[in-house]
């Protein structure tokens, strides 16, 4: 990448934590150019496609892949996202499809843990395809539940749920059981 070019974070485009080994990297890849090509109508995007393409190029090989990252820590921590008030949508129903979102998250990644303890990890791209969500909106996910402590990326670039992220899960169980119950007993007609 040449002075004057604009830094393409290729990690970001993948999905994919820059820590990855080269499975986690092709499978995203894989996925993706499944995802974004033009024989799926649903989710065509040839735009997309190109920097999947792109940025699988320049990962996949040992030696460009370290050449960028060079260039990846040089930039990282100057590249912001900006952006204008008009796009920013807050509302009472996008925070509660949010908080139905992290619980549906919360849950799988549960489930996955209690499944297998010690290879709990979950890529992202099928956590964001069972959401059926952008990029952006998945982004923000990530970071909401790992700023809370409920999830982490592991070494091999999945996410897994933390033991704060099994309580909270736990907690929502009890909560919800609660107030089934309570309607439960609000509604017996025997009193």
């Amino acid at each position: 990448m040449n002075d004057g070019q604009v830094f393409i974070d290729y990690y970001n485009i993948l999905q994919v934590s820059p820590d990855c080994d080269a499975k986690i990297l092709e499978s995203a890849y894989h996925y993706l150019a499944k995802r974004y090509h033009p024989d799926h109508t649903r989710s065509a995007d040839t735009k997309k496609l190109n920097e999947v393409i792109e940025a699988y190029r320049a990962l996949r090989d040992p030696e460009r892949r370290a050449d960028y990252d060079l260039l990846y820590s040089q930039n990282m921590g100057e590249t912001f996202n900006s952006q204008s008030s008009d796009d920013v949508e807050i509302g009472e129903k996008s925070a509660l499809d949010d908080a139905d979102d992290h619980a549906r998250i919360l849950t799988l990644l549960y489930s996955k843990r209690r499944e297998s303890a010690q290879n709990a990890g979950v890529v992202g791209y099928y956590i964001q395809d069972m959401l059926k969500c952008s990029d952006e909106h998945f982004e923000f996910h990530k970071w909401y539940l790992k700023e809370k402590g409920f999830i982490v990326l592991t070494e091999q670039g999945t996410l897994a749920i933390t033991i704060q992220g099994v309580d909270h899960v736990i907690s929502m169980s009890r909560t919800t059981k609660a107030e089934r119950l309570q309607i439960t007993q609000s509604t017996d007609p025997r009193g």
